[in-house]
């Protein structure tokens, strides 16, 4: 899998790119070009084709136009990649005024970034440990913290929760993906693979040998319907996440601070 890195652009261009700052307008005889458009075109591209096939020759010639002319508007693709994530995040539902308690809110946030992850599933292979300081990927941070604020952690700790939180969401997303991206580049769905594999397993595999993994195995292949399920994975581990924050949160009520 092709891994990008974000922040790897000029720190002023991307960051005028990412707030707006200076633009530059379409010259008369130009197609109607701007950062916007650029921008929404390479996330077309990037979902269709995946990251590997982006490039700045690859988004001109979906909009028609001379790589060239792509770049009064956007200094390179290290800038761009980094708008792209900011616009993608910019996607994320932020309601003024979320109901539920702190576990309801953080649930809905880790299912808004699930959602995000199969939408563009690209976004799996930028590695972000340098994040796009962005009007969106900031207004998002603001608005995952303010889920567990005033609830007794403190500010490290706070962090320390939706980074838990998006973790998980991101690995387990990335389970998924590749479970989707298995299917349609083999030819072959998870039943049809199994269904090629299992005589052969079966004459070879000694149950007296491995018997917790075969007893644990069937009961959850036919739970799942298959020998890994993103989904059921994604709910199960959520839920146990969650649950080790509550127990923070309730130690953290009821006890001294280390």
């Amino acid at each position: 899998m092709t891994v990008e890195y974000s922040g790897k652009g000029d720190p002023a261009r991307s960051l005028a790119l990412l707030w707006r700052t200076s633009e530059r307008t379409s010259r008369k005889g130009k197609p109607d070009l701007s950062v916007d458009r650029i921008v929404r075109a390479a996330i077309e591209v990037a979902d269709a084709e995946g990251l590997q096939a982006l490039s700045m020759r690859r988004v001109a010639e979906k909009l028609g136009v001379g790589t060239m002319s792509l770049y009064t508007y956007v200094p390179g693709k290290p800038e761009l990649l980094d708008v792209m994530l900011d616009t993608v995040y910019g996607e994320t539902i932020r309601p003024d005024n979320p109901s539920g308690g702190w576990r309801e809110r953080l649930e809905a946030i880790a299912r808004e970034n699930w959602t995000l992850y199969l939408r563009h599933p690209w976004l799996l292979q930028v590695a972000a440990s340098r994040p796009v300081l962005g009007p969106n990927v900031t207004a998002k941070y603001d608005y995952e913290l303010r889920a567990v604020d005033g609830i007794g952690l403190t500010d490290v700790e706070m962090d320390s929760v939706i980074t838990l939180i998006t973790g998980f969401v991101h690995g387990t997303a990335r389970g998924a993906v590749e479970a989707a991206q298995a299917e349609s580049r083999t030819g072959l769905s998870d039943e049809q693979w199994w269904a090629a594999h299992a005589p052969f397993f079966s004459r070879i595999a000694d149950v007296s040998r491995f018997p917790t993994a075969a007893r644990v195995g069937q009961a959850a292949g036919e739970a799942q319907g298959s020998a890994y399920s993103a989904e059921a994975a994604f709910e199960f581990g959520l839920q146990r996440v969650l649950d080790g924050i509550e127990a923070l949160v309730h130690q953290r009520r009821t006890g001294p601070r280390p």
